[in-house]
């Protein structure tokens, strides 16, 4: 059975800053072990014991190339990520714009931040959530997989796999635990994260 890992990096990645913290980091590379390892035990309780083929793991990832620290991300996606056996890294820029904060009570706007006077922005999402989409789609269209393991808790992501699985084609949504519920309840099966985080902790240095 061929399987391929589609990642929602942002939605992963802040997820796991919140539950697990910012200063233990994932170990990457184990991302999709873990994963393929789950996806066995899932279909072992269902009667299945085909063996799983691992065709790659897309990452897909936005950064803004106006800020320091994702430059420094591009450059680990880059250089370290994307290297990686089975990891694909499919990236898209984000561009601020200016923005404004609006009060409901006075109906003023701030278009200025009121403590150090920096121009207000807001930073533009490029299509993530549409490739991410599209690939799954695309993929099961080319007999590119049996079953995509999808690890995001995007509502959006529900029409895709729909249409995916009606083309008999397996969905597991690997996602943490209270979020993303419709898309979990959407896909063929599903499982917790959290439950592999300490398989998935990088060694302190």
């Amino acid at each position: 059975m061929r399987v391929r890992i589609f990642v929602d990096f942002w939605n992963y990645q802040l997820s796991w800053n919140e539950r697990v913290g910012k200063t233990v980091r994932c170990d990457w590379p184990q991302l999709p072990v873990c994963c393929l390892s789950e996806t066995a035990n899932i279909l072992r309780r269902v009667g299945t014991s085909e063996q799983l083929s691992l065709e790659e793991t897309r990452v897909y990832a936005s950064y803004n190339p106006s800020r320091d620290e994702d430059t420094k991300l591009k450059r680990w996606l880059d250089t370290f990520l994307d290297r990686q056996p089975s990891f694909r890294v499919i990236l898209a820029a984000r561009t601020d714009r200016p923005a404004r904060v609006y009060c409901r009570q006075c109906s003023a706007e701030q278009a200025i931040c009121q403590q150090c006077g920096a121009p207000l922005v807001r930073s533009r999402e490029k299509g993530v959530d549409t490739a991410i989409a599209t690939d799954l789609l695309s993929l099961a269209w080319d007999d590119a997989y049996d079953l995509a393991v999808l690890i995001s808790s995007d509502a959006d992501m529900v029409p895709a796999v729909i249409h995916v699985q009606n083309r008999g084609r397996k969905v597991i949504n690997a996602v943490w635990p209270g979020g993303g519920h419709e898309l979990a309840r959407t896909c063929w099966a599903a499982f917790d994260l959290a439950q592999l985080v300490q398989s998935m902790m990088r060694p302190q240095d």
